[in-house]
């Protein structure tokens, strides 16, 4: 893709055999909301408790959504001019200040400033969509967009300029829009959808580089600790393969990264449910990481409080629900006949992480940490048969069907004979 100082968005080419990749801005674009989720999880690590759940899911779900609109835009627009790389600039940069605010108690002037912050995300996603409105067909959508993204700004603005609690209400009201708007174009989506392969493609990046940061938890978790036994040395590996468990599911066993083609409306309900599926399976990646990191930490002896059991597996099994809903989207999943019989033993399984918090606080940090590799291994498994089982199945029918495909010989009549 040739940058140009100045070239009006258009449509991606709907021909197949255009080969649309990510580029190294959308890579750079990536790597630094990354960096903002791992900043506003900093506080999580000190404060793992209900509080700081809630702090930091509240914070993230606004990164999340401001790196989702920007993608759901690029992904369906060619635009790599030097206007919109200017764009992707200052978000970039306002993503930075929305880390750097997001350290603080909700009822703060820096939650404020996060606010605030996330309004200046909007209107630059406002202004794309205003670029992109020349485009005609497509006309409706983007004003459908940037009318709903730039209701919600001035929302967001304004509780910036408001105290507490009358802050917290329109943030909840400012959010509905946010969350509500790209309802209104649901339409215009199926006629228009994003690119089957790029923006699935963009998904497994960002929760490949998510991954990455609970790797880094995990080697926090190794650093802080000055003498090693077989239990802590065991407690670190199992989180480093729960890491390595959690990637082989995503890519391989739910076949998170395959193209997503829509052409209908179930289609396009199938799409939505796979994009905010991945809001979960993020956020439960974050709030893991911190607690296998603290697991680690731990010393000879200590163990987790319950309160922190609890989060803990809550948070692995919110990720499995997640991971379970964007396998059963998928395009393959949809065409096997049974999908339940496969899909019953995985919810089975995110429930016993669920019950294992029960009885957890109780576990020395090894066997929480092994329990939990175990359950996602599990699933690895089952999500494997779900792919390879059907498999068989076909091949066989394919056999018997040929048998029964061969040609008859015709009757001989009797003048023939």
């Amino acid at each position: 893709m040739n940058t140009q100082l100045v070239q009006a968005p258009r449509l991606w080419p709907s021909n197949p055999e255009k080969d649309r990749r990510v580029t190294w801005t959308e890579l750079f674009f990536d790597v630094i909301f990354v960096a903002a989720v791992a900043q506003v999880g900093t506080p999580l690590a000190h404060d793992y408790s209900a509080a700081g759940l809630l702090r930091y899911a509240l914070l993230f779900v606004l990164i999340w959504w401001a790196w989702s609109g920007h993608t759901l835009y690029c992904t369906r627009f060619d635009t790599d001019d030097s206007i919109q790389r200017l764009l992707v600039l200052v978000q970039s940069f306002i993503a930075a200040v929305m880390a750097a605010n997001a350290k603080d108690a909700l009822d703060s002037t820096s939650s404020a400033g996060f606010a605030a912050a996330y309004a200046g995300m909007r209107i630059i996603l406002v202004i794309q969509y205003l670029r992109a409105r020349g485009v005609q067909e497509t006309r409706s959508l983007t004003t459908r967009y940037a009318t709903g993204f730039g209701f919600a700004a001035a929302i967001w603005l304004l509780s910036a300029l408001t105290d507490p609690p009358l802050r917290f209400w329109l943030w909840t009201a400012a959010l509905l829009v946010d969350v509500v708007t790209p309802w209104i174009a649901v339409k215009h989506s199926v006629k228009f959808p994003p690119d089957a392969a790029h923006f699935p493609e963009r998904f497994g990046l960002f929760t490949l580089i998510l991954l990455g940061e609970f790797v880094a938890c995990v080697m926090r978790g190794i650093e802080s600790q000055e003498t090693w036994s077989p239990a802590l040395a065991s407690t670190a590996f199992a989180s480093m393969a729960f890491a390595f468990a959690l990637r082989w599911w995503y890519f391989d066993g739910a076949q998170s990264s395959a193209e997503r083609h829509v052409k209908s409306r179930r289609q396009a309900r199938l799409f939505r449910l796979w994009n905010y599926a991945h809001f979960p399976l993020s956020l439960g990646i974050g709030i893991a990481g911190v607690g296998f990191e603290r697991a680690i930490a731990l010393q000879p002896g200590e163990r987790l409080n319950r309160a922190e059991t609890w989060i803990l597996c809550a948070a692995v099994a919110l990720l499995m629900l997640a991971l379970i809903a964007i396998g059963a989207t998928s395009e393959a999943a949809q065409k096997r006949p049974g999908l339940w019989k496969y899909i019953l033993p995985q919810l089975v399984l995110a429930g016993c992480v669920m019950a294992l918090g029960l009885c957890a606080a109780q576990l020395p940090p090894v066997a929480l940490v092994t329990g939990l590799l175990l359950a996602c291994a599990g699933q690895v498994i089952l999500a494997q048969l779900e792919m390879f089982v059907p498999k068989r199945m076909s091949r066989l029918d394919a056999l018997n069907g040929d048998r029964f495909r061969q040609p008859i010989p015709p009757l001989q009549t009797d003048e023939q004979t």
